[in-house]
């Protein structure tokens, strides 16, 4: 009891905690209106189990509703939040996998704990934290011996964009106080630097690959910084490659989700000026009806999109824990 207290006092600071005092990116009138108008269309396009497509999809939306201050127990949509967190629980298989019961890859599991780990740093909900438990712990076994993750639940083979969804998942799990190994975290930053490109420096999908890509570096340069290496003197190259290559349409939502936390991570002027690009990018482009939804990924639908685009407006609310500083 004396811990749930705890972490419900946690939570409740974390919930009304305002932006860093030396934070200059605020969200402004009209991203608010955006963004109340892109969670009014998720709702609408629920599916009545709680689900938003696969665990991944449901994962990146309900971390957009956690991400404006709605969690299973507080909020306007608190309702739809607690639906998804419910489903995501139903979808765990014993031994912990949360790819969904149509099956799936470590994409969606990775994802799906990743949410789960918000959920319970912001809850302390018990019965989160029982999946959520054999959640990482199939991710710590999935570890392949150069330290990465690939699509199967097996140490297997690896590549870079797999392998930064789990990190951000164990990251997430031993920030809302559960046990990660640390050479796991160790292991997997060794492969992340293998898969850095000298000549560019951006990052590759493996570390024999020809060629970087934004996506990929964007995703880097965020584990980089939940791994504690603020330091680390690939940040700096990597962080021109993105400015250099910001346009490029690959990955393009999956590319912006992780560099919108990496530039706010450096902080500063750079990540002023890329908030400022977004969001006139962003609100350009939603739809009027709320919803994002762009040719060149429209395969991936317009809930993954809008979840997406609302969790980069939203990142200077600081409600996730995991986005914060």
């Amino acid at each position: 009891m004396t811990r749930l207290l705890l972490v419900l006092s946690v939570s409740f600071a974390l919930l009304s905690a305002p932006a860093h005092a030396d934070e200059k990116v605020k969200i402004d009138a009209d991203t608010k209106k955006s963004v109340d108008k892109a969670l009014a269309w998720l709702k609408d396009h629920q599916d009545r189990d709680g689900k938003w497509g696969n665990t991944a999809v449901t994962s990146f939306a309900l971390l957009a509703f956690m991400a404006n201050g709605h969690v299973p127990n507080q909020g306007l949509y608190a309702p739809e939040v607690a639906k998804a967190v419910r489903h995501l629980l139903a979808e765990a298989k014993e031994d912990g996998y949360l790819a969904g019961r149509g099956g799936g890859n470590m994409y969606c599991h990775g994802m799906a704990t990743l949410a789960l780990t918000q959920v319970y740093g912001m809850t302390g909900d018990e019965e989160v934290k029982k999946v959520l438990k054999k959640a990482v712990d199939l991710i710590v076994k999935s570890q392949n011996t150069e330290g990465g993750w690939r699509y199967d639940p097996s140490p297997t083979g690896a590549d870079i964009s797999v392998t930064i969804m789990q990190v951000m998942a164990l990251r997430g799990a031993k920030d809302s106080g559960l046990h990660v190994p640390d050479n796991t975290i160790k292991d997997a930053l060794k492969y992340i630097d293998k898969c850095h490109d000298l000549r560019t420096g951006g990052y590759k999908y493996m570390p024999y690959s020809s060629g970087a890509g934004y996506a990929r570096t964007a995703a880097g340069v965020c584990v980089l910084q939940l791994g504690g290496e603020y330091e680390a003197k690939q940040i700096e190259a990597a962080v021109k490659y993105m400015e250099r290559e910001e346009n490029d349409r690959q990955h393009y939502w999956y590319g912006h989700y992780y560099a919108a936390h990496a530039f706010h991570q450096v902080g500063g002027k750079k990540w002023e000026d890329y908030y400022s690009r977004m969001k006139d990018t962003l609100l350009t482009r939603q739809r009027a009806s709320g919803e994002w939804l762009e040719r060149m990924e429209q395969h991936n639908g317009a809930s993954y999109q809008t979840a997406i685009a609302v969790l980069i407006l939203s990142v200077p609310s600081n409600y996730l824990p995991i986005y914060q500083r």
